[in-house]
This record gives structure tokens, C-alpha cells and sequence, in this order.
């Protein structure tokens, strides 16, 4: 990901001495030179581009905020498709359903690689989980353990008691603090729920220090930090020794160092319990030590991979699940008679019942229209995870040349007046008579990825949010922090590979009595 040119050379210019200033000049000399030299090349029908400096393309174009700043661009030069020149890195940015359509159906696996980035390879084993592995063999084994070993509708229904302990822990808290009257940081309590859920179906257990914080989470939201710093290496390749100089490789590493650790102590403590327990497995690693010690695997599945795969799963599932369900409650309070509509639907279905139940949310149709127009307006990944071209194409009428970095702008796809009606407006009745779905065969809703690199974990992120905003709806009642209705409630993104509120939503609970 890049960041906006000014806070590039404030990082850079720290670390530069003379000697530094005098070699990136004589390379980029060189750089100009050699692309002075290959002009005389048949000039190619390339997507339409902005206007762009020497040596960083770009890169002085983009603001913090990726998605944003790349839909002003393509509104303004390239609204279906646009070409960048990031440093040395042509990428091409996606922003129409149509354009996703003839990718997605004609192209597929031309556009299912993933670009090899300084971040991934370095966290992910050298890119070795499933949604950062380059496309092929190995991808589609470890795809093929996370779809029906892991991510299973069997194993969705399998750790629903994970989800019913965890979430009546989180009411109970509410309800404490609602005697109080005060505001809560739902924000703080809404990702601790995530990752207690996702820990314990990936790993056994909560890891909580005495703050009641978990300690890998915290280790986690590290990481989620990382993905979206910028790397000189992965626009200047060239200059790649630089990352290493500002101290950028060696943060990764210790962030590494620390999750591989971590997961070296918990993978000993499950084969442990493995060696005299004959139970069934309990949770994501058991899964995979059981497939790994049984040799039911068609590939060697190392350590590593395994590890890699864990963060996958750990990584992927709590922070989209968290930051769906943050901006979720935020768009309910800012829209009242959403909230009043789809609490009465809740409130209806449930009755008088001590917990919400699962078979009570397939009768929720409003809250699924709610969470799908949430999902329409704050995908969690709102670039998707980029792409990478493994050979040259024609699409769209343009060519596309090979090795292009690819961004999906789902962002700016989902508020597009081509595909939605008042598009910037949160109105989850447009779904009510609409079979429209972010399951992968409507382009316009495209939340979860498309294609073959869908996300495989989407009916588990999905239930998990579902079951936590019915109970948070049923059991309570909602007003912002500053007694209003919500109508000013900061609404401002913080910049990540998932993006939360910049502010954090603090609301007041007020319990709902059902008798």
C-alpha cells in the first residue's frame, strides 16, 4: 500500500546521509535511462493514466487513504479501468462491476496471482497461507484444507457454543456498565469478542493478560499495520536495501519473531494433549496436526505452513469480523429508524426466550438486508487484497500488460451511481426484493473478494457477525455518548489493510427488558 508522497520523503529523509542522496540519484539516472531506452517499443493501447513524475510515477497523487484517493483519480481519468505508475510498479486499478464481470468470467486466472510484497513474505512464511500464496499447486492445496477442513459449513454449526459463551460473556459486561448509565467503548469490546471467538476456534483458547487484554490480539493489530506501511522495496526494487537501513525489515522481523514464537508454544502444547488424548479435534490446529500426522495430505505440510495458515485464519477472521460489526452499530445509531425497524424484527422473533438462537436469525430477513448494506458501504477490505497479472491481456478494449499490480476498489465499486440508487445513503431496504448477494455472482456487491481468490471464510465471518448484532440488538438499547440520536457521530476511516472508525464508537447501553 502506499501513503501520500510528503510522509514518503519525511520517512525517507531521516535516514538519508549524502552518500544515500548521491546513490538513489545515480540510480535514478539509471532508471531514466533505461526507460529512455525502451521507448522505441510498439506503443500499446494502455487503460488511461494521470498525468505522472519521473522515478515515483504516482505515488504523489495518493493520499493515506487508498481507496479514496484511487476513486477521485479514476472518477476523473479512468472510471472502468486506470493505469498508475507507482514507483517502479505499473498498477491498474479496477472501479466498475462491468470491468469485474469480464475479469472475473474471461480472464480469471490471468488475474489470480498475488503480488510477492515485503510484509507478506516476511509474516506469511515467505507467502505461504492462503490468501497471499502466489497462485497455483500449492495455493490450491492449502484453499482446498481451509474450504473443507476449516472453514466448512460442519464446522460453522460445530463451534456455535464458542460464539453462545463468548457473546453472553459480552452482554453480561454491557449490562454491568448500562447500570452505570455511562458511555462504553463498543469499539474495544466488539473486537475483544472477535478475537475471544476466533482464538478459541483456531487455537483452544483465549490468550488474556490480566488487563483482560489478549495478548495475540494486540500482537495481531501489529501485524494489520504492517501490511499497509510503506515499503521502498515494494515500489523501488532496486532500493530495497533502504527498508532495511530505516529499520522497516528489522520491525517485521521482530513482529515475526514474536507470532512464530507464539505459535511454536501453542502447536507443543496441542501435540501434547494429542499424544493421550483420542478425542476429536477441538479446534483449528488439532485439525491441521491431525491431517498433518495422518498423512492424509496430497503435498508435505510443514510446520511453517501450518503456522501460516493459523495467522490466515486468526488474522483474516477477527479483525474483518470486528471492524464489520463497529461500523455496523455506528451506521445504526446514525440512522435511528434503521435501528428501531430491524430491534423490533429481533425483539419479535425472539419473544421471550432467555437467548437468541441461531434458527431465530435465518427468520431475520430485515437484519440481512441491514448487514448486507453495511457490507455495501464498509467492505472490510475495501481494495480486496491486490492482484497480480501473470501474463499480458486485452480487456476492456485496453492492453494489460503482464506483471501489473491489480487493486479491486470494491470501495468504490459498492457506491457507484451506475450500479445503486443514492449509493452514499445507508437504506438497507433496497435488498429487501432483491436477489442481489455477496456470495461472488454479483459483481456490483463484492465485499468478500470474487473469483477464485473469493474469501473462503466468509459463511464463518458472516455468522459470527450475525449472532453478535441480533444479541446486541435484542438485549439492548442504544444512544450516542453525547445523548443525541447519532446524526454527528464521526464517521472519519483510519487507514489499515482493514479499515476501522478513526474514533472510536462509544455508545450508551440501556438494557431492554422482556418482561
Amino acid at each position: 500500500m502506499a501513503l501520500s508522497l510528503p510522509l514518503m520523503i519525511n520517512q525517507l529523509s531521516i535516514l538519508f546521509h549524502p552518500f544515500l542522496v548521491s546513490l538513489f540519484f545515480l540510480l535514478s539516472l539509471l532508471f531514466l535511462f533505461i526507460r529512455s531506452r525502451s521507448g522505441g517499443k510498439r506503443k500499446l493501447n494502455l487503460p488511461p493514466s494521470p498525468p505522472r513524475f519521473p522515478i515515483i510515477g504516482n505515488l504523489h497523487q495518493l493520499g493515506s487513504l487508498l481507496h479514496s484517493s484511487f476513486r477521485d483519480l479514476s472518477l476523473k481519468y479512468g472510471p472502468d479501468l486506470m493505469l498508475l505508475q507507482l514507483g517502479q510498479t505499473p498498477t491498474l486499478v479496477v472501479s466498475s462491476a462491468e470491468m469485474v464481470k469480464e475479469m472475473i468470467k474471461s480472464h480469471d486466472i490471468v488475474f489470480s496471482n498475488r503480488p510477492r510484497t515485503t510484509a507478506a513474505d516476511i509474516l506469511l512464511y515467505g507467502c505461504k497461507d492462503v490468501s497471499f500464496s502466489p497462485y497455483g499447486e500449492y495455493w490450491r492445496q492449502v484453499r482446498k484444507i481451509g474450504v473443507l477442513e476449516l472453514l466448512s459449513m460442519k464446522r460453522v454449526h460445530q463451534f456455535q457454543f464458542v460464539r453462545d459463551e463468548e457473546v453472553a460473556i459480552l452482554v453480561e459486561r454491557i449490562r454491568k456498565a448500562s447500570v452505570k448509565g455511562v458511555p462504553v467503548n463498543l469499539t474495544e469490546m466488539l473486537f475483544a469478542v472477535s478475537n475471544n471467538i476466533v482464538s478459541r476456534c483456531v487455537l483452544g483458547q483465549c490468550f488474556v493478560g490480566e488487563d483482560g487484554k489478549s495478548k495475540f490480539g494486540e500482537v495481531a493489530r501489529r501485524l494489520m499495520t504492517h501490511f499497509v506501511e510503506f515499503s521502498v522495496g515494494d515500489f523501488f526494487p532496486s532500493l530495497r536495501f533502504i527498508d532495511d537501513l530505516r529499520g522497516f525489515t528489522g520491525r517485521l522481523k521482530k513482529t515475526f519473531g514474536e507470532l512464530d514464537a507464539f505459535f511454536d508454544k501453542v502447536i507443543e502444547v496441542h501435540k501434547a494433549v494429542m499424544e493421550s488424548d483420542t478425542a476429536d479435534s477441538k479446534d483449528f490446529v488439532d485439525i491441521l496436526l491431525r491431517l498433518q500426522n495422518d498423512k492424509m495430505l496430497d503435498f508435505e505440510f510443514t510446520r511453517n505452513d501450518l503456522k501460516a495458515l493459523l495467522i490466515d485464519m486468526f488474522v483474516g477472521g477477527s479483525h474483518t469480523t470486528s471492524t464489520s460489526l463497529e461500523w455496523l452499530m455506528a451506521e445504526l445509531v446514525k440512522n435511528p429508524k434503521v435501528m428501531k425497524k430491524a430491534q423490533e424484527e429481533v425483539r419479535k422473533v425472539v419473544g421471550k426466550k432467555p437467548k437468541v438462537e441461531m434458527e431465530d436469525i435465518n427468520q431475520m430477513e430485515y437484519l440481512k438486508c441491514v448487514i448486507k448494506e453495511n457490507a455495501r458501504l464498509h467492505p472490510p477490505v475495501p481494495l480486496l487484497v491486490p492482484r497480480e497479472t501473470t501474463s499480458k491481456i486485452e480487456m476492456g478494449g485496453y492492453h494489460i500488460p503482464a506483471k501489473t499490480r491489480v487493486f479491486i476498489n470494491a470501495w468504490a465499486i459498492q457506491r457507484d451511481p451506475r450500479s445503486w440508487d443514492r449509493a452514499e445513503e445507508f437504506i438497507p431496504e433496497r435488498f429487501e426484493k432483491s436477489s442481489v448477494d455477496f456470495k461472488g455472482q454479483d459483481f456490483q456487491l463484492i465485499p468478500f473478494g470474487i473469483g477464485r481468490r473469493g474469501c473462503p471464510g466468509m459463511s464463518f465471518g458472516i455468522t459470527s457477525i450475525e449472532y453478535v448484532i441480533a444479541n446486541l440488538l435484542y438485549w439492548f438499547d442504544w444512544k450516542a455518548s453525547d445523548g443525541g440520536l447519532g446524526e454527528n457521530l464521526d464517521m472519519s476511516e483510519a487507514n489499515g489493510l482493514t479499515v476501522t472508525k478513526i474514533v472510536p464508537l462509544r455508545l450508551v447501553p440501556i438494557s431492554y427488558s422482556t418482561t
